[in-house]
């Protein structure tokens, strides 16, 4: 009677959980901070301004950085093989004596290359994190492929490499 109990309670678990999504969820595999970044290969560097359609979510100075795997693709092109991990350094721009500097940091873009991890999203992972924090800001990664999405041709990367 006890087996017959088991056999029941394990057939009732077994279908309960194979009703689930088999999709991860964001918290499920998160995209890590990128500690060192600053230390990586610096890709290029660029200003939005008022008038850029992007600018109320991303006005200010960045800086896009590269781990070594990701440096290797920008080189050759691409595609960007796993591991590959680029940067988006967001700060403020501020005007000093005529000139635009650096203010603070508004956030740190990550997109982490795994193809399996993130199939749904073109083999990316997004990630921003708050200002000078590794609080997460990112709620929906679809929301950041949505726009990648135009830089398919160039394996969802909008940013070149310039020798």
């Amino acid at each position: 009677m006890r087996l017959f109990h088991l056999m029941t309670l394990s057939a009732g678990a077994f279908l309960a959980l194979s009703t689930l999504p088999l999709r991860p969820t964001p918290a499920a595999d998160p995209v890590p901070y990128p500690t060192g970044y600053r230390q990586w290969t610096h890709i290029k560097s660029m200003i939005i301004q008022q008038g850029h359609p992007l600018f109320d979510a991303f006005g200010g100075i960045h800086h896009i950085y590269a781990n070594s795997k990701a440096l290797a693709a920008y080189r050759k092109g691409g595609p960007f093989p796993d591991g590959s991990v680029i940067v988006f350094d967001l700060l403020e721009a501020k005007t000093e004596n005529n000139a635009i500097v650096e203010g603070t940091r508004k956030v740190v873009g990550v997109m982490v290359k795994d193809r399996r991890r993130y199939a749904s999203t073109g083999g990316w992972g997004f990630e921003g994190f708050k200002g000078d924090t590794q609080e997460r800001v990112v709620q929906d990664m679809n929301q950041c492929f949505g726009c990648h999405m135009s830089a398919k041709d160039t394996d969802y990367v909008f940013s070149r490499y310039r020798p």
